[in-house]
């Protein structure tokens, strides 16, 4: 991969890490910490939560008729994702392990939080671990499509996409043919030692 690219994805990624420290300092005003997993807040926030989570009578009263019409196809979804979540085990516990491709976490993506916030009551709640799971889930899977097109076909496309997933910028240039398998096996070699994926 060309240098200055190089130079600046690594300046990209330096900037990143600054918005995350940036936003940490923005979350501390909430005063709340992960032990095991679980999200404690002080009990002073619990109580300020509190007073602003309306109950289940006012808010199905607020409730637009349409959100109670359309419900049972939004919730209809979990069982396509539920076979896609086995599915993507198979797939990543064979392929990957075949392969030697490192595995992705499935927890890093899917995560369920949000139900510690008193400020929702429990529909809210349930909504939100609804969300948490398919989103972390298309996620997830969205990173284990990039790992494999990564190993079996990381070609950039000539036409701009709406969406460029994780490992697209370490992908090779559309049309630059010379070397192509030279420099496809460096990579495969790179990502199965699971090595940075740059490819010079």
């Amino acid at each position: 991969m060309d240098e200055n690219i190089l130079h600046i994805l690594a300046d990209m990624k330096i900037l990143e890490a600054k918005l995350e420290d940036e936003l940490k300092k923005q979350e501390q005003a909430v005063r709340y910490k992960i032990k095991n997993s679980f999200v404690e807040f002080e009990q002073e926030i619990i109580d300020e939560q509190r007073k602003n989570m309306k109950n289940l009578f006012a808010y199905l009263r607020e409730v637009p008729p349409i959100h109670l019409l359309v419900s049972p196809v939004v919730y209809a979804m979990i069982i396509p994702a539920l076979v896609v979540d086995l599915v993507l085990f198979i797939y990543q516990h064979t392929i990957f392990r075949i392969f030697k491709l490192p595995l992705i976490k499935r927890s890093d993506y899917i995560v369920f939080d949000r139900q510690y916030l008193s400020y929702l009551n429990i529909i809210e709640k349930v909504n939100c671990l609804y969300c948490s799971y398919f989103n972390g889930l298309m996620a997830f899977a969205l990173e284990i499509a990039a790992q494999t097109e990564l190993y079996f076909c990381p070609i950039k496309h000539a036409k701009k996409t709406a969406y460029k997933h994780s490992r697209y910028d370490y992908f090779l240039t559309y049309g630059a043919g010379a070397g192509y398998h030279d420099k496809l096996e460096e990579l495969r070699t790179k990502l199965t030692g699971r090595q940075d994926v740059s490819v010079s």
